[in-house]
């Protein structure tokens, strides 16, 4: 049988497309889950994961890339000497796309599916595009939006990752450096204080202007703590084989 990659990001989206990509395909594909492991992700994302697992049938893979074993965004910016800019972030590239074009060339998968939602038709369009056709778009096709994601986990029992509990608007890494808002990064430092403090520490530190505000970049440490710019609900940082802020 042929064999479908579901690339589960620990989010609610990817999670919804395993299931429908088992429900359509299950009976005639290979299917397996692998999942990135990032160790600035919330912790709670380990219990999502497990959750998930319980209700696919499946467990769910990892892909790493071994030349950072301690899987840490951290440790990328450190060898990097770079943390993020118009290209996109290099732990992006090291611990989610380089992991996974080796896990890809080991395991040879015939289709990939990933968590685009019906709000993401365009980025879809654009990922088949700039990296592969062989894309199945399993949630574009049922016309499913992020929100009925959402919906649809909560039916089943299951419990959302914590971060969206607190006002994120994804499961990513808590202190994502794509992201360039005022707003986020003061949600941070309310909510995650010690990571945004680590966050201005290495940044000052490798000369990375995190934050845009008042048309300039400037460093988190010169952040005032009322600036604010988009609000949180219309942010998305892509953090997978696309690296980029949605618009």
């Amino acid at each position: 049988m042929k064999m479908i990659a579901v690339w589960f990001s620990c989010g609610a989206a990817s999670a919804v497309a395993a299931f429908k990509t088992i429900e359509k395909y299950g009976d005639t594909h290979t299917i397996r889950i692998i999942n990135n492991p990032v160790i600035e992700e919330d912790s709670d994302n380990t219990r999502f994961l497990k959750d998930v697992e319980k209700w696919l049938g499946l467990k769910v893979e990892t892909a790493r890339n071994p030349k950072f074993p301690d899987n840490s965004a951290v440790s990328v910016w450190d060898k990097r000497k770079f943390m993020s800019g118009v290209a996109g972030a290099p732990c992006t590239t090291e611990l989610k796309k380089n992991a996974r074009y080796l896990w890809e060339k080991e395991n040879k998968p015939d289709y990939h599916v990933l968590g685009f939602t019906f709000d993401e038709v365009k980025r879809h369009e654009r990922f088949i595009i700039s990296e592969r056709e062989n894309v199945l778009p399993v949630l574009i096709d049922n016309r499913i939006t992020k929100s009925d994601c959402y919906k649809i986990l909560q039916e089943q029992g299951i419990q959302l990752p914590r971060v969206y509990t607190q006002g994120y608007p994804n499961a990513n890494c808590i202190g994502c450096v794509k992201a360039t808002s005022p707003t986020y990064w003061n949600h941070v430092r309310e909510k995650h204080e010690s990571v945004f403090n680590e966050r201005a520490e290495q940044s000052r530190r490798l000369g990375a202007k995190l934050v845009r505000y008042k048309g300039e970049r400037i460093f988190l440490d010169e952040l005032p703590t009322d600036a604010k710019g988009r609000p949180m609900k219309n942010m998305d940082f892509e953090c997978g084989i696309f690296c980029e802020e949605k618009e």
